[in-house]
């Protein structure tokens, strides 16, 4: 939410280039927050793969970092 300055309503249906913000420069930045916030090093394939939320939070448990759904 505070990377691409999102309500937490708009989390569930959030995409890879559904808004602006989530471009590859804001990928890439979220990637990062997200490996700095839960001291994680992501593979290369995850952060490709990271096109959504849901892929996300999929990917993330990998990791063993569970993200609550969206409400």
């Amino acid at each position: 939410m505070e990377t691409f300055m999102v309500e937490q309503k708009d989390l569930a249906a959030l995409k890879y280039q559904d808004i602006a913000a989530w471009d590859s420069v804001g990928h890439m930045a979220l990637m990062a927050a997200l490996e700095e916030a839960f001291d994680i090093e992501m593979d290369i394939d995850d952060i490709i793969e990271f096109s959504s939320y849901a892929a996300g939070q999929a990917i993330l448990a990998k990791y063993k970092v569970v993200i609550e759904p969206a409400a």
